[in-house]
C-alpha cells in the first residue's frame, strides 16, 4: 500500500509559492548535505547537477524541455531525509539527484520507492538500499556509484599483499555508510586468513579521539582501517599526531574532500583512500571541466558523479520517451547513457555494472592515484 500525504491547505499553497515542479520543466532534485559536518559533499552533488542541466539546456533541452535543478538540505540526517523526500513528493517532483549519505538514502528510499519517484544516488554504497528495493519490487530506486561489497572485494586483497602482516585495527562510525563498509572490509580480510587486533566503533561528532588514539596504541595497530567520515578521521589523525603515533590509515570514499586535509592538517599526508577512477581523466569530462574553470569550482569527489547522474536521468528519460519514472527506469536497466563518466549501464537492482576503484593518496593537502 502507497502512503498518503495529507497537508493542510496553508502548507500546499506555500509549496505552490515556490517550489512546485512545472510542466515546462523537467525538474531534479538534489538531495545532500547542503550543511552539518560533510556539507562539502553537498556542496559536490549541488554544482555537479547544476552544471549538468546548463550543458543539456544549452544543447536544447530534453524532448525539447528545459531541466530544472532544485536543491534540498538533508544535512546527512535520516530523519531530515525522509521529511525532505516527502517534500519532495509533495512539491510534484518526479526525479531525485541524492542522497549521497547511505544513512540518509536508505529512508528515503522507501518513501520514493511509494510514490513512484526516480531516486538515483551519486555517491551511497551501502547494498541494503538497491538489495531492499529489489526484494520489494521498486524499480525506481538506482545509484550511479559502486557498492560497499565491490569496494571491499577490491580493497581487501590489496590490503592483505601490503599490510597482511602488520598489526591491524578497523574502526567504524556507526553509520550505515561507515560501519557497512568496516563490515565489507573486515569480510574480506578474514575470509583471506587475516584477523584484526581491534574492531570498534567510535561516536561521530566528538571532537575528542585522544581515548580511541590510545586504545589504537595499546592494541598497537599498524595499520587502521576507518570506516566513515573525513571529519572523524581528520582528528583522530591529527590527534594521534600529537602524540607522536604514526600508523597508516585507510578508508573509503568520503575523505575525497579537501577538507579531510584541513582538519588532519600535515598528519594527513601518506593517508590512503578507495575512489572510482577520477572522471576528470575522463574524455567525455572535457567540456565539463571547462564549466568547472568559469566557476572556480575544483570537481572533486562526487561532483563528477552528480554531474553524470542528471544526465543520467536526462538520457533515460530521453530513451524512454516519456518523463515517466517507471518508464525511465525500466530504459535505464536496458541500455547505456552517455554520461560525463563514459557510457554507464545499471543491472536490474538499479545498480551501476562493473565499477572500477583506484587507490589514492593524500600528500601536500590534496590526492593523487597511488603509484607503486
Amino acid at each position: 500500500m502507497k502512503r498518503r500525504y495529507a497537508y493542510p491547505l496553508s502548507v500546499l499553497a506555500l509549496l505552490a509559492g515556490s517550489g512546485f515542479a512545472r510542466a515546462e520543466d523537467i525538474t531534479i532534485a538534489v538531495a545532500g548535505p547542503m550543511t552539518g559536518a560533510v556539507a562539502s559533499i553537498g556542496e559536490q552533488l549541488k554544482h555537479g547537477a547544476e552544471l549538468a542541466a546548463q550543458a543539456i539546456n544549452k544543447n536544447g533541452g530534453v524532448n525539447g524541455k528545459n531541466v530544472k535543478i532544485v536543491i534540498y538540505d538533508d544535512a546527512c540526517d535520516p530523519k531530515q531525509a525522509v521529511a525532505i523526500a516527502n517534500r519532495i513528493i509533495a512539491e510534484g517532483i518526479k526525479f531525485v539527484d541524492g542522497h549521497a549519505c547511505s544513512g540518509s538514502s536508505i529512508p528515503a528510499s522507501e518513501v520514493y520507492a511509494e510514490a513512484d519517484v526516480l531516486m538515483m544516488s551519486p555517491a551511497s554504497s551501502n547494498p541494503a538500499m538497491t538489495e531492499k528495493a529489489a526484494e520489494q519490487g521498486w524499480s525506481t530506486i538506482m545509484r550511479l556509484y559502486g557498492r560497499d561489497d565491490a569496494q571491499g572485494k577490491f580493497i581487501g586483497p590489496w590490503i592483505k599483499q601490503n599490510y597482511g602482516t602488520k598489526k591491524i585495527g578497523i574502526l567504524h562510525d556507526k553509520s550505515a555508510y561507515g560501519k557497512g563498509l568496516a563490515d565489507v572490509v573486515k569480510a574480506s580480510l578474514n575470509g583471506a586468513g587475516v584477523k584484526e587486533v581491534l574492531y570498534e566503533g567510535i561516536n561521530a561528532g566528538e571532537k575528542d579521539y585522544k581515548a580511541v588514539v590510545n586504545r589504537l596504541k595499546s592494541q598497537g595497530v599498524e595499520f587502521l582501517y576507518f570506516g566513515g567520515y573525513h571529519t572523524e578521521a581528520g582528528l583522530i589523525m591529527r590527534q594521534a599526531a600529537d602524540q607522536n603515533y604514526k600508523f597508516q590509515l585507510m578508508m573509503g570514499d568520503s575523505i575525497a574532500t579537501p577538507e579531510f586535509g584541513a582538519v588532519a592538517g600535515p598528519a594527513a599526508d601518506g593517508t590512503l583512500f578507495t575512489f572510482p577512477p577520477d572522471g576528470r581523466d575522463s574524455e567525455a569530462a572535457k567540456g565539463a571541466l571547462e564549466q568547472f574553470k568559469q566557476i572556480g569550482f575544483v570537481p572533486e569527489g562526487f561532483t563528477l558523479f552528480s554531474y553524470a547522474t542528471v544526465q543520467a536521468i536526462a538520457g533515460g528519460i530521453d530513451k524512454a520517451g516519456s518523463a515517466d519514472p517507471k518508464a525511465v527506469a525500466k530504459t535505464l536497466r536496458s541500455t547505456s547513457v552517455d554520461t560525463v563518466l563514459g557510457p554507464v549501464t545499471f543491472d536490474e537492482k538499479g545498480d551501476i555494472k562493473d565499477p572500477k576503484y583506484n587507490i589514492n593518496v593524500w600528500k601536500g593537502g590534496t590526492y593523487s592515484k597511488l603509484t607503486q
